[in-house]
């Protein structure tokens, strides 16, 4: 099991990470990006399977700067926490404790950003704008069709659910027009289908698109 560590970004901000070590020597580093809804039992449990295949893996607790040790679940009343917590925050602190959590994991060597939701859009961002990335992995992240005009620095994979009525085909297409060069992979099914605490989980989709994620850090990490 992983555990949680202290950490100070640039700014001197103290904020938690945790982290989950691979059983002997790391091939790499995973920055790994929360949800809206904190560095929870989920997001945790995706650190360790990560950490299972070979991985350093840290994910930062984003909203410690509106508020400490955020864990929510999946309430109607939970997402609108998450939500109001998320605009608060904005987008560049964030991308600030990304940094300093790269800074930690890159004693494993390369390091790839992934991230969910939230964090799928926080990890292209961070692909495009915090230095030293070797890769990144974004999941259903919404709101990357008004990002488009970025360029990334490391390649860059997408995963996005067809049936997400978040994330409409008009944005997906943007994203594919705007950089062909990042691979997009759609399946069929909705937001959060790696998920397997809501009913939006998908199991098919879920376990190939870990296989291709975990291709695309081989390949680069």
């Amino acid at each position: 099991m992983g555990e949680s560590i202290r950490a100070t970004a640039s700014d001197g901000h103290e904020f938690d990470i945790y982290l989950a070590q691979s059983q002997g020597t790391p091939r790499g580093g995973i920055v790994l990006v929360q949800e809206i809804f904190g560095v929870n039992n989920h997001i945790k449990s995706v650190a360790e399977k990560f950490s299972s295949n070979g991985y350093l893996v840290g994910a930062p607790s984003l909203f410690d700067r509106v508020k400490s040790d955020v864990q929510l679940g999946y309430s109607t009343a939970d997402v609108i926490r998450g939500k109001e917590l998320k605009e608060n925050l904005g987008y560049e602190s964030p991308l600030i404790d990304i940094a300093a959590t790269l800074n930690i994991v890159r004693s494993a060597g390369n390091v790839a950003v992934v991230g969910y939701c939230w964090g799928g859009t926080l990890a292209w961002l961070s692909a495009c704008q915090v230095d030293g990335f070797n890769a990144a992995v974004s999941y259903y992240g919404g709101g990357i069709a008004q990002l488009t005009s970025m360029q990334p620095n490391c390649p860059s994979i997408f995963h996005f659910g067809e049936l997400d009525h978040g994330i409409p085909g008009t944005e997906i297409n943007s994203l594919k027009q705007a950089h062909p060069e990042c691979p997009i992979y759609i399946y069929p099914a909705g937001h959060a289908f790696n998920c397997e605490q809501r009913d939006s989980f998908h199991l098919a989709s879920s376990t190939i698109a870990f296989e291709r994620t975990i291709q695309h850090l081989d390949k680069y990490i």
